[in-house]
């Protein structure tokens, strides 16, 4: 069994902007607010030099939010962090408007959304941001992401020894993409994972793969349960839950191979 410790989160969604103003939201305190009436604003980010920031898009701009909340004041300690970016599918918006401007009587594709088009577009901006050159993975799992993501991060914690950020989002998608793949809010969370406890320390998790699917570990809010539901990343709700409310809790998270990852929390 693999343990990490959760040095820091954070989160970027609607109604839930930032880690410490997301708690008592997260913890039952407080009630959460539907997606459709606290808009997502634009974020803008810090770490990013003004010609990169201008050329982010949606998506990339979707991960900072989250990315940055979790690192905080911390800034010089990120460059040694390695990074696991996993979202469900990439940029839609970008590769939709590729495929519209290759429907034109003269094509011109932009070659700034060509560029933005990569699954690892985040990744690479994120290392341009923080100048890091510690290892870095971008994947895809389509519902599995959260599942693969965790899987990555906390192997690259446990057996290489990387302090590692663990960054899970997805954007809202447009119409006619949106029509076969329906995600209509969007979600980020991050996390910095380190192999060691340190005083900062917030939580151990453990890692442990278990035969066949299990129940994904709905969440009692009908409106946080809605958000979870509703888009690929945001299935690590529940765990964020545990986290905010100091306590101990299981995971489970279907895989793409017919199992299940278990995630075990317990506070520090």
């Amino acid at each position: 069994m693999s343990v990490v410790y959760v040095e820091a989160v954070g989160l970027f969604a609607p109604g839930l902007v930032g880690w410490a103003n997301s708690r008592e939201v997260l913890a039952g305190e407080r009630a959460y607010s539907p997606a459709e009436s606290e808009p997502l604003p634009k974020y803008k980010p810090t770490l990013l030099p003004a010609n990169e920031r201008r050329r982010a898009t949606g998506l990339v701009r979707l991960a900072f939010g989250a990315c940055e909340d979790a690192i905080g004041e911390r800034r010089s300690e990120v460059s040694a962090l390695a990074s696991v970016f996993a979202a469900s599918g990439g940029d839609y918006t970008i590769n939709d408007q590729i495929c519209r401007a290759l429907l034109e009587p003269d094509p011109m594709l932009s070659p700034t959304q060509f560029h933005n088009s990569v699954h690892n577009a985040a990744a690479g901006y994120w290392s341009i941001a923080t100048q890091s050159q510690a290892p870095s993975v971008s994947l895809s799992a389509y519902d599995f992401t959260v599942a693969a993501g965790f899987v990555e991060a906390i192997t690259l914690a446990t057996l290489e020894g990387w302090p590692t950020l663990l960054a899970l989002f997805d954007n809202d998608i447009c119409w006619p993409m949106g029509g076969a793949r329906p995600v209509n809010v969007p979600f980020s969370a991050a996390l910095w994972l380190t192999p060691e406890r340190s005083a900062s320390s917030l939580a151990a998790i453990s890692m442990a793969l278990e035969e066949g699917p299990r129940d994904q570990s709905p969440v009692s809010d009908p409106n946080l349960e809605s958000l979870r539901l509703g888009n690929p990343a945001a299935r690590c709700i529940p765990l964020l839950q545990i986290l905010s409310r100091n306590s101990s809790g299981s995971l489970y998270l279907d895989t793409a191979g017919g199992q299940s990852l278990r995630l075990d929390v317990t506070p520090c």
